[in-house]
């Protein structure tokens, strides 16, 4: 009995860990996490994301026009204004929007999802705007008499991202670590020797709509028009300043195509709704559980009780954006964990008219089930995984709500099979008792 008396005190601690994540406010905590512990950086906000069809707010459909990028160009080009677009949000406080590519044989659009905006001309505005990148150096006075520079200190120069031809990561071939190199044009080989020569032991910013994306220091002049931004970042790192430097370097004129603007009131409406009728059907399916298993349905729903508490928590840590249709798929994932308990239940019952002890029954019942329960999930997170399209595929869904209806779906299966399989099947193991 060590093995199940030591998972109850680990089911125990994982459900008051949900219990403070999912309700700080009872426990007169702070509905916050800061975690700062050496590189470990970890923050988040204790509360429920909503999506655009709950919180209201614009939807905006923009248009790239690709008409002046070579093709091997486009994709990369296209990235690079999706995260200038999302940069660009996250300064202007939206931190819940959803930002998505779709791509089909003619048109390249990206889709941004902004919920609770409030002056939604001004965020048009500053979705809207093509980046705009360039070098700036230090001042005579700071180069003179350097202290704690500040972004002002900084003045532009004649070289901008149509000077840039194209940033792409490169590896040293000494210590192997990522770094970003630069490749001018013509114009911009120029006016990078130039800069390089005035600035040697000094640093040259690089800003991106008129905030700095580095400042690396000028060790020598460079006169062929290829550098090298080195420094102590990690391939993703290296990755996303090239994306951002290729952000100016590849200038991709966006029109918006479609604008919607949703009200809140629906979808207040919308979850109330949806809570009251996820509630009404979870006390029926406990309900229905405990009659026909007793108390063996019993112990199922406290199952269900702790798969509830670890998907809230886990909507908040990850965090989920809440949509209609992901609220829709989490009640659906509620079913099918049910689905799993019936599987083992009635298997427990033909073991154990079969003249097996109670606790052999239990085990080969699970046992038994659990090859029907897999093959039935993974059917299920299959279908998942071609809803939520990860890899943007053109030929499949892009849509943000059927996304977040397969991501709340995937992570109720993974919950179930866990509640399931380790939770009520522990809870069984100790507290179950029977007849031989």
């Amino acid at each position: 009995m060590t093995k199940p008396r030591f998972l109850i005190w680990f089911i125990l601690l994982l459900t008051l860990v949900s219990l403070i994540v999912d309700f700080p406010f009872i426990f007169k905590l702070p509905e916050e996490i800061n975690i700062s512990w050496g590189p470990i950086k970890f923050r988040r906000e204790l509360k429920i994301k909503k999506g655009l069809d709950l919180a209201g707010g614009a939807l905006l459909v923009l248009e790239a026009e690709m008409k002046d990028i070579a093709s091997e160009d486009q994709d990369e080009a296209l990235q690079a204004a999706k995260e200038v677009i999302a940069r660009r949000i996250d300064l202007y406080g939206l931190t819940e929007s959803l930002i998505q590519i779709a791509k089909t044989k003619d048109k390249s659009r990206i889709m941004v999802e902004m919920p609770g905006v409030k002056n939604i001309d001004e965020a048009i505005s500053l979705v809207g705007k093509t980046a705009q990148l360039d070098f700036r150096e230090l001042s005579e006075d700071k180069k003179a008499s350097p202290s704690a520079l500040q972004i002002f200190d900084f003045m532009p120069t004649d070289l901008t991202g149509r000077d840039l031809k194209k940033a792409q990561v490169q590896f040293n071939q000494q210590t192997g670590e990522p770094m970003v190199a630069l490749q001018f044009n013509n114009e911009g080989v120029e006016k990078f020797a130039a800069i390089t020569q005035d600035n040697v032991g000094f640093q040259v910013a690089i800003f991106l709509d008129g905030l700095p994306v580095t400042i690396p220091t000028v060790n020598e002049p460079i006169l062929s028009g290829q550098a090298v931004i080195s420094g102590s970042f990690d391939l993703k790192e290296a990755k996303n300043l090239a994306i951002q430097l290729n952000a100016g370097a590849l200038p991709v004129p966006i029109k918006i195509v479609e604008q919607k603007t949703i009200g809140a009131t629906l979808g207040e409406e919308s979850v109330e709704k949806s809570i009251r009728g996820g509630l009404v059907g979870l006390i029926l399916v406990i309900l229905f559980m405990i009659v026909l298993y007793g108390f063996l349905g019993f112990l199922a729903s406290l199952g269900l009780v702790v798969y509830g508490l670890l998907s809230l928590a886990l909507y908040k840590l990850i965090p989920v954006t809440l949509t209609l249709p992901g609220i829709a798929g989490f009640l659906l994932s509620v079913g099918m964990a049910v689905d799993a308990n019936i599987l083992i239940f009635e298997r427990l019952k033909e073991e154990k008219w079969l003249g097996k002890p109670a606790a052999t029954a239990i085990e080969l019942a699970f046992g038994r089930a659990w090859e029907s329960i897999k093959d039935a999930n993974i059917c299920t997170l299959i279908t998942c995984f071609i809803l939520f399209n990860p890899f943007n595929w053109s030929f499949l869904n892009t849509s943000g709500m059927v996304r977040g209806f397969a991501l709340t779906l995937a992570l109720g299966i993974g919950i179930s099979l866990f509640t399931g399989i380790v939770v009520t099947r522990t809870l069984i193991r100790i507290f179950y008792r029977s007849k031989p």
